[in-house]
Formats: C-alpha cells, structure tokens, sequence
C-alpha cells in the first residue's frame, strides 16, 4: 500500500500524513521549531528594545529643560516605530501572523517640527514604546520557560543514550539525584532508565503546545500594540469601501447611458425619421403613410419596453410601492427557469438595502438564465436579528468561482461596500446555493 509522505517545509524531517496523531507529530513540525527560535529570539531582541526605549526616554525627559529634549524624545518614539516594524516582519517569518502595517505619520505643514509634532501625536508610536516596555518580562519568562522544557525533555528521553558518560561511583555509572558523602541514589538499572525517558517523552511531547502557549501572548501583544488599532482599520475599509461605491455608481451610470443611447434614443431617433417620411408621403400616397405609422407605432411599443426596462434597472416601481416579495416575484417571473420565491419578512428593510438585496437576487437569476442549464431555482430571503440574508439555489451544472473574476465578483465587491457578504457554493456538477448577508439598517448607506 502506497503512503503519502511528505516533508516539513521547517526541517525536512520526513513526516506520515494522515497517519501520526498531531500530538506525536507536533516536536518534529516546522511550525514547533519556527515558534521556539521566535522565543529564543525574543530574548536578545526585547533587551535591546527595552534597552533603548528606556534610554531615550530618560535621555529625552531629562534634556525637557532645554530645546533638546522634545527632539530627542521624538527620535526615540521613531526609532521605536521602527524596531516595531521588525518585530512585525519577524513574527510574520516566525509565527506565521500577518498584521497590518498602522497608520503612517499624518503631518501637518512640512518642516522638521511638523515631523516632530506627528510622531508625539501618532498613537502607533506610544504603543511601540510601550510594547519595548512590556515585552521584555514576558520575553525572560518564555525564554526559561520553553528552554527548561525543551532541554529537560529531550535530554531525558534521550538519556538512556547518554547515561553511560557519567564517572563511576562506588562502581556505578548513572545520572546522581540526590547524594552526599555517604548516600548516593543512582538511575542506572533499566527500569530506572526507561522511566526517565518516558518522563522526557512526556515532556518532549508536551513542550511544543506550551511552546505554542507562550506564542499566542505575542500573538496577541504584535497584534494589539503593533498593528493598526480597530479605529484606524475601520477608516481605511470605509476609504476603500467609498472607492468601491463610486466606481460603482460610475459604472452604472455608464451602463445607463449606453442602454439610452444604443438601445431608446436611436430607436426614437429613427421614429422621428420615419414620422417625418410618413408626413411627406401623407398627400402623395395614403396608403404608404399608414404603412409607415403603422410601423412606427410598433417602434414606439417597443421603445416604451426598453424604457420600462431601463427604469427597473434603475430602481423598479413596484420595489418602492409593494416591497421585496413582490418586486422580486416580477424578477422571477422574467427568469428562463422557473422560480420558486418565499420571502419571510416582518417588516420592510432600510430602502438603500432593499434595493441592494433586489439587485442582487436580478443578478444572481440572470446568471441562472445564461450559465446555469438549470430546470428549476428557489429564492428564499429572511431576517437574522440585524441582517438580511437571502439565498438563491439551481439545479443547474455548478462551477461558480467568485475567484475567477466573473459578475459574481463585483456582486462581492458591492455587497462588502455596505459590510455584507456573499458566500458561493458551487461544486462541479451542481447544484449552485450562493447566500448573501446584507444588514437590516445599514449605518453606511
């Protein structure tokens, strides 16, 4: 029988996939090494960070009394920021922990006081400094603690491969536990040592998961003191949330002069034309004109549709009259497939999430319609305390990939705008169930 056998990207020790438990893989994985030179490191690297941190602060609050004192202070609070950001690299490497980069330094004016009066304002910067303050303790106890752990352990697991080197005494050879000039307690027969390294195989075992302890604090305290804080994080989805919005506003009022000008306007344009050709012909030849009426009467139902259709595009009628279930009956109703449509709500939503929730549901049957080959589609919308959420289900050929780039993407991307989501799941072969949540009352709409 073939065994699937794979190597750790941290040591290349060999490794049985799917066969040994985690807790018996767990001192030989890349990640246990990676997580114990993050504490070794820690070390070396929190005494140089206290070190310096403590120096300028000191070296800055005690020239206060001159003009120097602010500069020095500022120079220390960067030079943090910087060591900040190599803390921020190196648990990246190590631990695998991917944090934001904060906030840059937002100066008022240029000039060197202006950089100075930035970094005294930046929050980032007291937070380096007190992460250089903090760390150092927290350092000390995780370097002990996982050294003790880690050395005792894999020294007595190993000892029966070692016991031997010990000097004799009194014609004995062993590890001494407890001894004096007349009492001597010796591991040296084979039950002795086979418990010694059972108790190092314990601890061998446990060292990885303390080891994996001791990291989630740094975790924490990178993530915490680091990183942006929840403010400035929500400032910059907004920013890219607002981009979002107004390239998509952009390209709907594109998408509507386009419909207008290739589709309404040049048909009415060539009614006038031909109202114009059935006047002159009125006198000449009656019955030619009547013809040409006639024709252009059939062109104005048929520009009357496309301007009905437009105008749903852009906000249907009936959604701001009769609300979702019956809005999106009509969608339905428009669909190749036929459409089963339940919609469960106590009261109607806020109207900007209304129409969100109309458009995607058009969206996502109009996928149905082109690319699904189904036979049949349920829409189903409800509330959830605060959200929205609504879901659409084919039984088509599946294979939808928010990923690949396709209309799927740009619905993610719309939905995200007003801190919604969209989940898509669509194995190969079918069925398609994409649910999207939308909140009840958007505070960003």
């Amino acid at each position: 029988m073939a065994t699937d056998y794979g190597y750790d990207s941290g040591l290349g020790f060999p490794e049985t996939r799917h066969r040994l438990p985690a807790g018996l893989r767990a001192p030989f994985e890349g990640r246990t090494w990676r997580e114990f030179g993050y504490v070794l490191l820690s070390l070396p690297i929190s005494i140089l960070m206290f070190t310096y941190a403590v120096t300028m602060v000191s070296l800055g609050a005690g020239l206060l009394v001159t003009f120097l004192g602010i500069p020095v202070f500022a120079a220390g609070l960067a030079g943090c920021r910087g060591l900040g950001a190599l803390e921020r690299a190196r648990a990246r490497g190590l631990l695998g922990l991917e944090v934001a980069d904060p906030e840059p330094l937002r100066t008022r004016g240029s000039g060197f006081m202006a950089w100075i009066g930035a970094v005294l304002k930046s929050g980032t910067s007291w937070r380096t400094l007190l992460y250089s303050v903090l760390h150092l303790p927290w350092a000390l106890f995780s370097f002990v603690v996982a050294v003790n752990f880690w050395v005792y352990g894999w020294a007595l697991l190993t000892y029966p491969l070692w016991f031997w080197v010990f000097p004799a005494y009194a014609g004995q050879d062993g590890l001494q536990l407890y001894g004096d000039e007349t009492h001597h307690i010796y591991l040296d027969n084979p039950f002795e040592i086979g418990v010694t390294a059972l108790v190092g195989l314990l601890f061998t075992l446990a060292t990885p998961w303390i080891v994996r302890a001791l990291t989630t604090v740094d975790r924490v305290m990178v993530h915490g003191l680091l990183g942006p804080t929840r403010l400035s994080a929500r400032v910059v989805e907004l920013e890219s949330d607002r981009g979002v919005v107004v390239d998509t506003a952009a390209a709907d009022l594109r998408r509507i002069e386009r419909d207008l000008h290739d589709g309404a306007q040049a048909r009415l344009v060539a009614l006038a034309m031909d109202l114009g050709l059935a006047k002159e012909k009125l006198t000449e030849d009656p019955q030619a004109a009547a013809r040409m009426v006639d024709e252009a009467h059939g062109e104005v139902k048929t520009a009357l549709q496309e301007l009905r259709d437009l105008a749903r595009g852009i906000h249907p009628a009936v959604l701001t009259d009769r609300g979702l279930d019956a809005a999106l009956s009509s969608v339905a109703s428009r669909c190749t497939v036929p459409v089963q449509v339940e919609v469960d709500l106590p009261s109607r939503p806020a109207p900007a999430i209304e129409g969100i929730a109309y458009f995607t549901v058009s969206e996502l049957l109009q996928n149905v319609s082109k690319h699904a080959r189904a036979t049949g589609a349920a829409v189903d919308v409800w509330r959830v305390e605060d959200r929205l959420l609504l879901q659409v289900v084919d039984n088509g050929v599946g294979g939808a990939d928010v990923s690949a780039g396709s209309g799927l993407a740009g619905l993610a991307e719309r939905l995200d705008a007003v801190d919604g989501i969209l989940v898509v799941d669509s194995p190969v072969a079918g069925p398609t169930r994409v649910t999207a949540e939308l909140p009840w009352r958007g505070d960003r709409v």
